[in-house]
């Protein structure tokens, strides 16, 4: 087996309905562009962020980080058996950050003065260093999947009519970027590990900072180390789904060998993140809020029945390992509880002490959230049709029907 392009057909019905609910979501993006905020959110001075932070952002960096947990398992810990699922976790990564970078953008009032940052420091805000991370790590993430299409572009350059005359030059180009980053790589691999792990709790310091404004079963000052560890649990899990979601959409099979035995180091990793969550909730009492069935202890239980003890008991399972659809439905659960753990910090659980009303989103803001996963999964269907990213099965081996696309 070997990373190659997948053959077949880019438009499917699936494909159609998603690049429709897509073009939704981009024009309902221009409209906010042209017209304000206002004219598209629900957000208010009491409310100044909604789901687009919520979701796009702090779900989208969470969700993201398969692509630092399988360098580190892989390049950093030499885990050879576990390559062929570190290019589409990579892949997904880069574009996962790319559109973080968006939603940013797409939530701040003046989305032209993103570029103020960079040369406007103040190093004693939580938000500039995520900020200045997630804009680095982003580098560091295009740089490592240069590789990908060095070798996709080697010997096949071939660009047309009077651009013809550049073929050598650009040829030229792609064999000295795949050779000098063959010799550096590592410090790349390194840099996003460290960088991951950094803005990744850095997101908790920042509703630290929010304090009495956040509602007791979440506001905690190991809020950082929190979010550290449940992206370090979802990675896992997240290359799980879209690895398989990959190969049904595609008709392949599955790389069980290597999902399963992430799925098996996902367990131990949820069980750490379980216990610090518990823990910290016994130290500080406030386990007391659960008893009022409000909205908060609704939404608590749910995160963490939901998104870590249930996959986590599931992981434990062997039936469940080696169970294509159970593996996905573990893995499933586990992202939609740090996306549910991640709304309910920046949504459920912030409350402003002299807010009129509570939040609630708009349909803009839920057609642009949707436009964007739809796009997202359009690109990477692109491009793991382009580059060589998921590595193809033996073709003569017959592909088990379950796995094979219809229609």
């Amino acid at each position: 087996m070997r990373p190659a392009p997948v053959q077949g057909k880019f438009l499917t019905p699936g494909v159609i309905a998603l690049i429709l609910l897509a073009a939704n979501g981009l024009a309902v993006l221009a409209w906010r562009l042209l017209f304000g905020l206002g004219a598209v959110t629900n957000l208010t001075n009491e409310y100044p962020w909604g789901i687009w932070i919520g979701i796009d952002v702090a779900g989208g960096v969470a969700l993201a980080a398969g692509g630092f947990t399988t360098a580190a398992l892989g390049h950093v810990m030499h885990r050879e058996r576990y390559h062929a699922v570190i290019r589409p976790a990579l892949l997904t990564a880069m574009l996962g950050y790319t559109f973080v970078a968006i939603g940013v953008a797409v939530d701040v009032g003046r989305p032209y003065s993103m570029w103020h940052p960079l040369v406007m420091w103040n190093g004693n805000s939580a938000l500039f260093e995520v900020g200045m991370c997630v804009m680095c790590y982003l580098h560091v993430l295009y740089i490592e999947f240069l590789p990908v299409v060095a070798e996709r572009f080697i010997g096949r350059v071939d660009l047309p009519g009077l651009l013809a005359p550049l073929n050598a030059p650009v040829d030229r180009l792609l064999r000295a970027l795949d050779r000098g980053l063959a010799k550096t790589m590592f410090v790349f691999i390194i840099a996003g590990v460290v960088l991951s792990t950094l803005h990744q709790s850095s997101l908790g310091t920042l509703m630290v900072i929010a304090g009495p404004k956040m509602h007791p079963l979440w506001q905690t000052p190991i809020l950082p180390l929190l979010f550290l560890l449940s992206a370090i649990s979802v990675g896992f899990p997240m290359v799980i789904v879209e690895s398989m979601l990959a190969s049904r959409s595609f008709g392949l099979k599955p790389e069980m060998d290597a999902l399963s035995d992430l799925g098996r180091m996902a367990a131990p990793l949820l069980g750490i993140w379980l216990a610090f969550k518990l823990g910290d909730m016994f130290v500080r009492e406030t386990f007391v809020h659960l008893a009022k069935l409000d909205k908060a202890s609704l939404f608590f239980m749910a995160e963490v029945l939901i998104g870590i003890v249930v996959p986590l008991r599931m992981f434990l399972s062997p039936a469940v390992l080696e169970s294509p659809p159970l593996l996905l439905a573990a893995s499933a659960l586990v992202v939609l509880g740090v996306a549910l753990n991640r709304v309910n910090n920046f949504i459920v659980a912030y409350t402003p002490p002299f807010a009129a009303g509570s939040y609630v989103p708009s349909l803009g803001e839920v057609s642009v959230t949707v436009g964007f996963i739809c796009l997202l999964a359009l690109i990477y269907r692109a491009m793991v049709m382009i580059f060589p990213v998921i590595s193809l099965p033996d073709r003569s081996l017959p592909v088990p029907a379950r796995y094979r696309v219809r229609g």
